[in-house]
């Protein structure tokens, strides 16, 4: 790792930077789970750069979708490029969301952002969790008292069974396969949180704490079996509840409502895979990683193919091509 620049400014999601006069008329990239995987990183960044050209990309909007730390080696170094990027490519649009191992780990680093109600004591989450506690060895050392729940249970160490039958892995440290993150700073997994806090940089802690939980685009163009058309574009971790209104929950996503216990936005699996009927009402484009798969579906999008296994590709999808790439490819 080289040293840290002290004047490289930290990425703002809604960053506003040079664009195509006609907001149809721009790329957008949409850049899967990366999980800690740098050098996958690198070979995805080249080749979408190959992928678009060099003038449509240096003004792309690049959404990446979540999910930048845990399972992979590489944490650290991944969050420092992605921090880089504004400086490096000024003409980028460049928006973080968060994925749900993004939110766990600012939540045993301290640097969630604050509940609706100003407060920074997160215990009242824990009771929802209760009878998972002891089976996933939830962290109790010290500064454990007010954590989050997804805090501890990110920093803790999976008991007896450390088998993950969803995935036919082993845990890597805890439920969230957090161990390599924390190696990724110098810190043994399993240390105490005040360790890994002071650890990552300052400008990590930023990183983490600015991560939206939704980003919303209108006038996205993407090509289709009938033609061109534009729509709305709604970028969220995991998808939308297919269950509850779409506003109820944008409004719960664009407020980062850190008081609840679990976001299925973020978190969530079947009530999560398919677009709400509301969206499809009017063309909107729902984008998504979280899920393991690479799923495309009318203009439902789920570009998480690796889900953080090492022998899997990170890949990404261009509009308005409907393009994936991987950084496999060569």
């Amino acid at each position: 790792m080289g040293e840290k620049n002290s004047d490289t400014p930290s990425p703002s999601p809604s960053q506003s930077q040079s664009a195509p006069s006609n907001p149809s008329d721009r790329t957008v990239i949409c850049v899967g789970d990366i999980h800690g995987y740098h050098s996958k990183l690198l070979r995805l960044w080249s080749n979408l750069q190959a992928a678009v050209g060099p003038t449509s990309f240096e003004t792309a909007l690049v959404i990446f979708l979540g999910d930048y730390n845990d399972r992979g080696p590489n944490t650290r170094q991944v969050i420092d490029f992605l921090i880089q990027l504004p400086s490096k490519y000024p003409r980028q649009r460049h928006v973080f969301l968060c994925g749900n191992h993004d939110l766990a780990f600012a939540a045993f680093v301290g640097a969630l952002p604050a509940r609706p109600d100003g407060s920074t004591r997160w215990s009242d989450t824990w009771e929802e969790y209760a009878r998972y506690e002891e089976r996933e060895g939830w962290y109790k050392g010290e500064g454990y008292s007010e954590m989050h729940v997804q805090g501890r249970r990110w920093g803790g160490s999976v008991g007896a069974d450390r088998f993950n039958h969803k995935k036919g892995t082993v845990y890597n440290g805890s439920v969230y396969d957090a161990a390599p993150t924390f190696q990724s700073y110098g810190v043994p997994h399993a240390s105490p949180a005040v360790d890994l806090m002071k650890a990552v940089p300052d400008e990590h802690k930023k990183f983490l704490h600015d991560l939206v939980w939704v980003h919303e685009e209108d006038n996205v163009a993407i090509h289709t079996e009938n033609g061109r058309i534009e729509c709305r574009l709604i970028a969220v971790h995991a998808g939308l509840e297919k269950t509850k209104k779409v506003e109820e929950r944008l409004q719960v996503l664009r407020s980062k409502d850190t008081s609840l216990h679990t976001v299925q936005e973020l978190r969530g699996r079947m009530n999560v895979w398919d677009i709400p009927e509301e969206l499809l009402e009017k063309p909107t484009i729902l984008v998504s990683g979280h899920h393991g798969k690479l799923h495309v579906e009318g203009l439902r999008f789920i570009i998480d193919e690796s889900g953080g296994l090492e022998h899997l590709p990170i890949a990404a999808i261009i509009f308005p091509s409907q393009q994936i790439v991987r950084d496999s490819e060569s």
